[in-house]
């Protein structure tokens, strides 16, 4: 999540916005795509994950074979797509505490994913918002494992469009709300407010409301500290002649945002 826990009262109402949310992300998983296994887009730490990876894997270089055969397939890079992130998937782990563990294999997984993602939009002309529902939250991951702020803010964007694809398909009060939270983190607050105009139409009480409002709420806080850390970021690397960092950080997790760990 992206918030600050360190309070024991806003840790409890955090709760309940992921509650409520959890609610509304099922449904909207299951009218959008249809019913899907949630172990596979974002991990489960029960029965064998290393036995699913290789499950996923073997059907990756399947796929594989046949793009070399018919390169720039849409229905073979869609298949490409979410075969690796099903793979990537089964290498991510949630610890006791609740934070998520990911694999280096996960993650070279999750970059392949995005890599057939990328040559599958460029391959049709109207993206599967199915596609589009799974790929988000997985670009969205790997921009919290990203080492710099250009390459988490490329990744946020990627996430961002991603989502857009899978709202206007569906635009349910979940998929608005998660939408506003992406453009948020990209730095595009205006836009963001308009979208978050629109998913508080589509709340149904005044429990919702005020869950996605404390959500929303969150993740303009997080916009900004990211887009205040990314710009000192850029600064100090322009006055050091360009020379990179020596230490690798997260930037969206500790010091790039109000607080860490992994979201939706």
């Amino acid at each position: 999540m992206l918030f600050d826990l360190r309070s024991g009262r806003r840790r409890g109402l955090v709760k309940v916005v992921y509650g409520v949310l959890a609610v509304l992300m099922g449904a909207s998983l299951f009218l959008t795509v249809g019913p899907v296994n949630i172990g596979e887009i974002f991990g489960n730490s029960s029965g064998s994950s290393t036995d699913a990876a290789q499950i996923y894997e073997e059907q990756v270089e399947r796929l594989e074979v046949k793009l070399k055969k018919d390169p720039g397939n849409p229905e073979l890079l869609q298949s490409l797509t979410r075969a690796n992130v099903n793979a990537g998937a089964a290498g991510v782990t949630e610890e006791p505490n609740g934070a998520k563990s990911v694999s280096p294999e996960a993650v070279e997984s999750f970059q392949k994913a995005d890599q057939a993602w990328t040559e599958y939009l460029e391959a049709t002309k109207e993206p599967s918002p199915g596609l589009a529902q799974v790929v988000a939250p997985m670009l969205f991951q790997m921009a919290e494992l990203s080492t710099s702020y250009p390459e988490a803010e490329t990744r946020l964007q990627s996430a961002a469009e991603a989502q857009k694809i899978a709202t206007e398909a569906r635009p349910n009060l979940n998929s608005l709300a998660t939408l506003a939270r992406y453009t948020y983190l990209t730095g595009d607050f205006e836009a963001a407010d308009k979208i978050r105009s629109e998913a508080m139409k589509k709340a149904n009480s005044a429990s919702e409301r005020e869950a996605v409002e404390e959500f929303l709420d969150e993740s303009e806080k997080s916009g900004h500290a990211f887009v205040k850390n990314a710009k000192a970021a850029a600064k100090a690397e322009k006055a050091s002649g360009g020379k990179p960092s020596e230490t690798l950080e997260n930037p969206l997790s500790g010091g790039g945002l109000t607080g860490g760990g992994l979201g939706e």
